[in-house]
């Protein structure tokens, strides 16, 4: 890219998902609000990022888009079924007050105190995960892929079987939040889905008949003034758990082991808890575990002299406000446990849609990251493979020697 050619944000080119950096960092010097060419608006700065997530007058629900990328929504009708459709009743994909009355159903179980209540047995998964890569092995299948999974299963009352096949369900179904999606993709992800479904309405029809002290037991009996969430919507909260909860928190710790290993310097500074607890929103900051966002406008709006029109599929670019040297000054490409601000970057969205499991993501991430650095602290790289994704970036191996 040069001064004269035309700034395009290009996932597809070679070397983005090894370092997407560099391309955000020339889109913020010469597009910052950037008309890509599948029809979205993307912005890049940090201030523009902010401000869309905070608006509470945009809409998540993509009903409300004219510029979805026909092709794309061609690929979904052709391999869905009559009577089939691909909306989510998610809270990341609802408005309110539908989105209102749903967070609050299922906020009480995210709280920082009932949070707090699970460290002792994270640390305990932590501590079984680091076991079994003593002597070296993939840090993604023994530590940041089983923790997560274990924990929210643990936290619903639902047996931790079955995880290759969820692991595997849940990438084909995360890749429908990409910007660019192939034909094979599309149709794996469908299927993946209707796995998926069927899946947890097993599980969900067994819950009913053998309630317990867990998550899943108190999300069907949650009622408030009367109302209660529908099959279908109980269905599709306990998959947002599982799948956009669970793989940011596997991109997370991947990024972050793989982000301290190249920085002992760094890494040494983690001490203990409270080091870990304090730099825990930098290491988010500098992994951004998730790359997107997404917020349609229901009303013309302007970004820096750019009129973005009504019913425009807008993308917040996460990443890189979390990279941007005009917030975090010119080393913000560097890597600062106990950068001042930290707290905040962008890495968890923002405004109503803030990431409702924000306090457990952080307790698996300092928990293991922590651990991890002390107990192996001079591990070292010996081979990495991303996992293709351009939304929910992350390592799909990380091969180490402890």
């Amino acid at each position: 890219m040069t001064d004269t050619a035309p700034i395009i944000f290009n996932p597809l080119e070679p070397g983005y998902l090894e370092n997407p950096y560099a391309q955000f960092s020339e889109l913020r010097d010469h597009d910052p609000v950037h008309h890509s060419i599948v029809e979205h608006w993307i912005l890049f700065d940090y201030d523009d990022v902010a401000s869309l997530l905070r608006d509470p007058a945009l809409s998540v629900d993509e009903r409300n888009a004219t510029n979805l990328d026909e092709e794309r929504v061609a690929a979904f009708e052709e391999e869905l079924g009559d009577g089939e459709s691909i909306e989510s009743t998610s809270i990341l994909g609802i408005d309110p007050p539908d989105h209102t009355r749903l967070r609050r159903l299922l906020s009480k179980a995210f709280t920082s105190r009932t949070i707090e209540v699970l460290r002792p047995r994270v640390q305990e998964l932590v501590d079984t995960a680091l076991d079994r890569i003593e002597d070296g092995g993939d840090v993604i299948a023994e530590l940041a892929f089983p923790l997560p999974f274990d924990v929210i299963s643990e936290m619903l009352g639902m047996p931790a079987t079955d995880k290759e096949q969820v692991r595997d369900w849940s990438g084909a179904i995360v890749k429908t939040i990409d910007p660019i999606i192939t034909p094979e993709e599309v149709a794996a992800a469908v299927s993946a889905s209707r796995a998926m479904d069927d899946h947890l309405a097993e599980v969900i029809a067994w819950k009913r008949h053998n309630p317990g002290d867990d998550l899943l037991t108190a999300m069907i009996a949650a009622e408030e003034d009367g109302d209660r969430m529908s099959a279908v919507e109980l269905r599709d909260q306990v998959s947002l758990l599982f799948i956009a909860g669970h793989e940011t928190t596997v991109n997370l710790i991947g990024g972050g082991v793989r982000a301290l290993i190249d920085r002992p310097d760094q890494a040494a500074r983690l001490t203990g808890p409270e080091a870990d607890a304090a730099a825990i929103d930098e290491l988010l900051r500098f992994v951004s575990p998730v790359q997107f966002s997404r917020r349609i406008t229901l009303e013309d709006i302007d970004f820096q002299g750019n009129t973005i029109e009504k019913g425009s599929f807008v993308l917040a670019g996460l990443a890189s406000a979390n990279r941007d040297e005009k917030k975090w000054g010119p080393e913000a490409d560097s890597l600062d446990l106990f950068r001042d601000g930290a707290g905040q970057h962008m890495a968890l969205g923002g405004g109503i849609h803030y990431c409702l499991g924000a306090a457990l993501a952080k307790l698996e991430g300092q928990t293991a990251l922590g651990s991890f650095v002390r107990r192996f602290p001079n591990a070292s790289v010996l081979d990495y493979e991303w996992n293709g994704r351009i939304n929910l970036r992350g390592l799909d191996t990380l091969s180490i020697s402890a």
